[in-house]
Formats: C-alpha cells, sequence, structure tokens
C-alpha cells in the first residue's frame, strides 16, 4: 500500500528531510484506529488483518500515515471508558452489539452470567483488563473473533472451570489483549468464538471465522 501524495525522503536531495522513525506508542496509536474502523464496518476482517501486520512491521511514520488516509479522523472519537463496575447478585448481563470495549472492568456476581460479545464490539485500545469475583454458579462467557487473546494465568479457581479455545492463527495479529485476575469460587470461564444459530446449522453454514488447518 503506497501513497505517492505523501513525503517520502530523498537520500539523493540534501535538503530533503528524513523520515522519522516510528516508535512503539505511535504503532499502538494506529493499531486503536484501525480497530476502531473495523468495529465502525469500515474494514473488513481481511483488511484489518492487512493492515495490523503492516502497521506492527512499519518502520516510519509515513509508513504507518498510508494505512489511515482513507479512514475520517473522527474513526476513533467514541472514547473508551477507563473503568467499567458489573456489580450484581443475581441475574444475567450482557454486552453485545457495537459496544466501546472499556480500559478496565470489574466483574463481580453472586449468580447468574455476564457475557461480553465482542464479535462487533468497539475496540480503541490494545489491553483490557478484567478483575472478576465469581461466586458458585456464576459464569463468565467471552465471546471472540480473530485477534483476540484471552490469558486465565492470573485467575485463582477454587471451584468450576476455565475453558479457552484458541481458534486463530498464533502468528496473526492480536487487536485485543484481554486479561483476566481475580478469583473463581464456583462458577465457569469460557472463552470461545460465536456459535452458529440454528437456522445457519439447518442449512449447514459454516462456523464464524471457522480456522481451516
Amino acid at each position: 500500500m503506497t501513497d505517492a501524495s505523501l513525503p517520502v525522503g530523498d537520500s539523493n536531495d540534501p535538503q530533503a528531510e528524513p523520515e522519522l522513525r516510528a516508535s512503539h506508542a505511535d504503532r499502538d496509536r494506529i493499531v486503536e484506529i484501525l480497530s476502531a474502523a473495523a468495529g465502525d464496518g469500515r474494514l473488513t476482517a481481511a483488511e484489518l488483518d492487512e493492515r495490523l501486520q503492516a502497521a506492527l512491521s512499519a518502520r516510519t511514520n509515513n509508513e504507518l500515515a498510508v494505512l489511515t488516509a482513507d479512514l475520517p479522523p473522527s474513526g476513533i472519537q467514541r472514547h473508551a471508558k477507563d473503568m467499567v463496575r458489573i456489580d450484581q447478585r443475581f441475574g444475567n448481563v450482557t454486552r453485545t452489539g457495537h459496544w466501546v470495549v472499556p480500559r478496565r472492568m470489574e466483574i463481580r456476581l453472586t449468580a447468574g452470567e455476564v457475557k461480553l460479545d465482542f464479535t462487533e464490539a468497539l475496540i480503541t485500545h490494545y489491553t483490557l483488563h478484567i478483575d472478576v469475583d465469581l461466586g458458585i454458579g456464576a459464569d463468565l462467557t467471552l465471546v471472540t473473533r480473530p485477534g483476540i487473546v484471552v490469558d486465565t494465568d492470573g485467575l485463582t479457581v477454587r471451584l468450576g472451570e476455565v475453558k479457552v479455545r484458541h481458534n486463530s492463527d498464533p502468528r496473526s495479529p492480536v487487536s485485543l489483549r484481554v486479561e483476566l485476575v481475580g478469583r473463581v469460587r464456583g462458577g465457569d470461564v469460557v472463552a470461545r468464538l460465536p456459535r452458529r444459530t440454528f437456522f445457519q446449522w439447518l442449512l449447514r453454514k459454516p462456523r464464524p471465522y471457522r480456522v481451516i488447518s
């Protein structure tokens, strides 16, 4: 992906300014913009994957600028909250559709289920830190998509199960890292890709984001 209109340093011209090298922060900012654009439907999954790889390997700011040249500057104006707390004794809580993923979450649940569906979520940063406290009969379900990695190493499990199914290519770029810490005293923690609807199953359509090895 190139754009001749972007300023490029010319090594044969001593008056030309050299291209500025991209920093880790510069790359992270572009990753956030691309992820937000994909969450808004401006980029397909394939386009997001291609541009994320280019962003992570970019050496200069000009190379990064090309990746967002066709995206509106307002593409990341829907700012994520720093903290979202879910504190509930019973019942179910669901986040689905085009919800904005916060930077941190605290989930306290005595019984019931908290379901976080990331398949259409607007992701504006690289990491989501979730502090959980699940009682007996309390479940946490994360519905993911390729590029989302779930880390459960920080969980202490007394009773219940932790089931994380890795379905994406480990070589593919990561758009969101979900870090779970806290305690599970009797519920289950499940991270999975979306399931087929009844009609998708009836028509024998492939599972969403199926990985073909």
